[in-house]
């Protein structure tokens, strides 16, 4: 191992200026065994690097090659597997885990000793080591003292220490050891001897210094003295600190009771300037000036420059009452004297105010009575924007009492509800009384021309109007009554129509299209004075009063200002709830009262409105509707809003009934036994029920209502009219259906109502199919014998007869047809299709005009039946010369003939 040592420190490291320490022989653990060496190296130049190196023996050659190096700083672990029992395998921790078997235990014992002593040394114990004995790691192994003493050190690192003391010798100490070495030739051979005689010397040199010092006595002695007279100028010099020390203790007493007298005058104009600030404080912030005492006391409230005055000494009244005082202000006689003196200022304008606006409340409500009896003849409500614009100016001055006094505020809130709720009842019920009159009075111009001929009903009709809205003779009968008598007094198929449209309301004679839309205009200036005026008067309310910012407090608190002043307690009364609501909740509450009475004679006029002409409640519907969605994008939840909101379902509901009416009428109709039905009257009257609401819901809001409507009717009329034909004997079935059904889809084709198209197409089909069953039923007749007498061949020929072989049936021979068909000549022919034109012309009426529809139906008719009997005979009767004793051109002729002449 030594001369492979030698050969690695010669080959390897000595070119790369490294030392090696130590050396172990391993190979890796786990695998085929090949054999390396483990180098632990140190360079000789500093700063030292230690490093774990990997040789191997070369492949090729005889020598060995440096593999792989490790800085030792890079080493985590040194892991000896085992501690207690002798165990070649260790580990060491640098990126990885190396895992090694060394040839030896004690080899692998030196080699981790090294790296121990060269952790010490170099990484100040860094590195960590696991399952090492302590023993190994204190002292070097003995495996290593049966080493040369030189090697020893090379190994184990001992020699480290000489490295760091060694000294090379400069050129003079290598001369004189030379020089010596020359003197003592015997040195080399006798070590002992030369030793002895250096000693010797030393012993020589040693004496010499003993005597050199002895002989410098004298110079000590001297040394000594001058000593002394140091320490006795010491001496004078600290008595004379002493006396300088006393003089200025003396100073320094009268240095600090300067300094002290200084600190008081500090204290004292620091304490004079915070006085003189609390002292400026007191009279900046609690000092009122006395043109706002005097305005405070005596301005004048009626005029712009006093309220302006009123305004300002209100402002900086609250300003100073409202200052927060620091502690112990509150005590001064001063500050208490303030405080009182605003607060007698505070409940002075508070009364002044107060009476002032209850003054101006009385006043403004009487002169609005005056004006009222300007506004009787015309439907207008009087505007109040000069009343709200000259409280207006009091805005500030409410908002001041609101703060500090809030029972007065409350007070005048009360008052003002109370005088402006008397003032609106009484122009807003003569603005309805003159609303119903023009209503009554347009229904009455309506139907002024019946009542001449219809007294003893007039005043049954008067007595019933009255009864609705309270006023004697400003509606002069009663719709349903009128639609009855208007019935019995005509004969004509479309009075009955009109009066069953209306559903005991006014015929369209009675009351027409112009009549309802004066209605709507009426309706619609109501709603377009009530919707100004209730949204002024809230934006009123909201800006006099205050309402609009923040919430009031809980019934019970006291609400305190800055300067700790109480500024309200909880009010009596009605409007003590207002306290424990929001704003806007107040404002609803102020509008509720001031305007109680409007949904109430909204509710009355839409009643009214109803009963002249159900009808209107479609404009209604449609009118209200859209100003409910105005005032919603406004304010939703405003007062008018929510009023209108509530009107409208009055209003829908009476649409309902509406709608429930006419569909009831439906199903009570009668018809006359004795004439021919016609187009029914409900059926007319759904058409001018929807050309109406066509009309009216034109880009309305309300659209869909009025299509859930539209499917109600029309199924109701679908279902009546097939009732009222399965019920029809003077007209047959199919002539009901036919032209009723025929009148409904002509009326959907031309109104294009999108939510019916599924119904227009069904009474398409109804209306064609029972054209094609008249058609049938009524061909049967003219050739009545000749139709029994082929149905009974085509019966053979179904029972399995063959149609070459039906002539040999004794009932179908040959001249059974020929009989059959001598009766049919053309002339009877022809006098049969007169006789049927006839009947057909009976049948049908002439609102429908289906009368040639039905008769081209008829001759397309006959003639297929015509070439169906010919092919008959011509399969059943081959080569039997028999034919029809009138041809195609015949019929057709016939047809055309019969057509002119009617």
């Amino acid at each position: 191992m030594t001369a492979i040592k030698h050969a690695l420190q010669r080959d390897i490291f000595t070119p790369n200026d490294e030392r090696l320490l130590s050396i172990v022989n391993v190979c890796k653990a786990g695998k085929k065994k090949k054999n390396c060496f483990l180098c632990a190296t140190v360079t000789t130049e500093r700063p030292v690097q230690v490093r774990v190196v990997k040789v191997k023996k070369s492949d090729k050659g005889d020598f060995y090659k440096r593999q792989m190096a490790w800085e030792l700083r890079d080493l985590a672990e040194v892991d000896a597997k085992d501690a207690s029992k002798e165990n070649p395998e260790f580990d060491l921790h640098f990126e990885k885990v190396y895992r090694w078997v060394a040839s030896s235990t004690a080899e692998k014992n030196s080699f981790i000793s090294c790296i121990w002593k060269l952790n010490q040394r170099y990484l100040r114990k860094k590195v960590e080591f696991v399952n090492v004995s302590s023993q190994l790691l204190e002292e070097l192994p003995k495996a290593e003292e049966s080493v040369p003493s030189g090697e020893s050190q090379s190994v184990a690192g001992g020699d480290e220490d000489a490295l760091d003391d060694y000294q090379e010798l400069n050129a003079r100490e290598e001369q004189d050891i030379e020089g010596m070495m020359e003197v003592c030739e015997y040195a080399i051979s006798n070590a002992e001897a030369f030793a002895e005689k250096l000693s010797k010397e030393l012993q020589v040199l040693d004496g010499a210094n003993i005597h050199s010092i002895m002989a410098s006595e004298k110079q000590v002695n001297i040394l000594m003295q001058l000593l002394d007279e140091a320490l006795s100028e010491v001496d004078t010099i600290k008595g004379k600190m002493s006396s300088y020390e006393e003089m200025l203790q003396s100073v320094k007493e009268q240095m600090d009771q300067i300094s002290q007298s200084n600190r008081l005058i500090q204290i004292s104009n620091t304490n004079n300037g915070k006085l003189l600030d609390e002292i400026q404080f007191l009279v900046n912030y609690m000092d009122l000036s006395k043109g706002h005492i005097r305005a405070l006391q005596e301005g004048d409230l009626s005029s712009s420059k006093g309220i302006e005055a009123c305004i300002n000494a209100s402002e900086a009244l609250l300003q100073c009452m409202n200052v927060a005082l620091r502690p112990g202000h509150e005590k001064l006689m001063a500050v208490k004297q303030q405080q009182h003196l605003f607060t007698e200022l505070r409940d002075t304008f508070a009364r002044r105010l107060t009476n002032h606006l209850n003054n101006v409340f009385v006043h403004q409500g009487h002169d609005q009575s005056s004006v009222l009896s300007q506004h009787m003849a015309e439907l207008t409500l009087p505007k109040h924007s000069p009343l709200h614009r000259d409280l207006l100016r009091y805005a500030k001055l409410m908002e001041w009492l609101k703060n500090t006094q809030r029972e007065k505020y409350e007070g005048l809130s009360r008052t003002y509800v109370d005088y402006m709720t008397r003032l609106y009842e009484r122009e807003i019920k003569d603005f309805f009384e003159v609303a119903k009159i023009k209503m009554a009075g347009t229904a009455k111009e309506g139907k002024g021309n019946k009542f001449a001929t219809l007294p003893r009903k007039e005043s049954a009709l008067k007595q019933e109007t009255e009864s609705l809205h309270g006023s004697s003779g400003k509606l002069t009968g009663s719709t349903s009554s009128l639609n009855k008598l208007a019935v019995q007094g005509s004969s004509s198929r479309r009075s009955q129509s009109s009066s069953l449209l209306d559903m005991g309301n006014m015929s369209a004679s009675d009351l027409d299209v112009a009549d309802r839309t004066k209605f709507d205009k009426i309706f619609e200036q109501v709603l377009s004075e009530l919707e100004p005026l209730c949204l002024a008067e809230q934006d009123f309310i909201s800006k006099f009063f205050k309402l609009q910012q923040h919430p009031t407090l809980a019934q019970g608190e006291v609400e305190e200002s800055d300067g700790g002043v109480p500024s309200r307690q909880p009010p009596p009364g009605e409007y003590r709830h207002f306290i424990s609501s929001t704003e806007k909740d107040m404002v609803r509450l102020m509008m509720n009262k001031v305007f109680q009475s409007i949904e109430t004679e909204l509710n009355s006029l839409i009643a009214l409105g109803d009963k002249i002409d159900s009808f209107h409640s479609l404009y209604m519907l449609v009118k209200m509707s859209h100003h409910v969605w105005t005032a919603e994008n406004v304010d939703p939840a405003s007062y008018l809003s929510t009023t209108l909101g509530n009107v409208l379902v009055t209003v829908k509901r009476n649409f309902d009934k509406c709608i429930s009416g006419q569909i009831r009428q439906m199903e009570e109709v009668k018809i006359s036994k004795k004439s021919k039905v016609g187009i029914l009257p409900f059926v007319a009257g759904f058409e001018e029920f929807a050309e109406l609401a066509e009309t009216i819901f034109r880009n309305a809001e309300r659209r869909g209502d009025l299509d859930k409507a539209y499917v109600k009717l029309i199924r109701a009329v679908f279902m009546n009219v097939e009732k009222v034909a399965n019920e029809s004997q003077k007209t047959p079935c199919d002539v009901v259906m036919m032209e009723n059904f025929h009148h409904i889809f002509s009326t959907l084709s031309h109104l294009k109502i999108s939510c019916l198209e599924t119904e227009r197409r069904e009474s398409k089909h109804k209306y064609t199919d029972h054209l094609q069953s008249y058609v049938i039923n009524s061909l049967g007749q003219p050739l009545e014998k000749l139709n029994h007498f082929f149905e009974g061949v085509e019966a053979r020929v179904a029972q399995g007869v063959r149609e070459d072989e039906v002539s040999y049936q004794l009932a179908f021979n040959k001249q059974e047809l020929r009989k059959v068909i001598k009766e049919y000549p053309g002339k009877e022919v022809k006098k049969g299709l007169d006789n049927l034109y006839k009947k057909v012309d009976k049948h049908l009426c002439e609102e429908e005009s289906l009368l040639q529809v039905v008769w081209h139906s008829m001759q397309d008719e006959f003639i297929r039946q015509y070439k169906h009997f010919e092919g008959l005979i011509g399969r059943c009767y081959p080569g039997s010369g028999i034919t029809m004793e009138f041809t195609i051109g015949d019929m057709l002729e016939y047809f055309s003939s019969i057509a002119q002449s009617h």
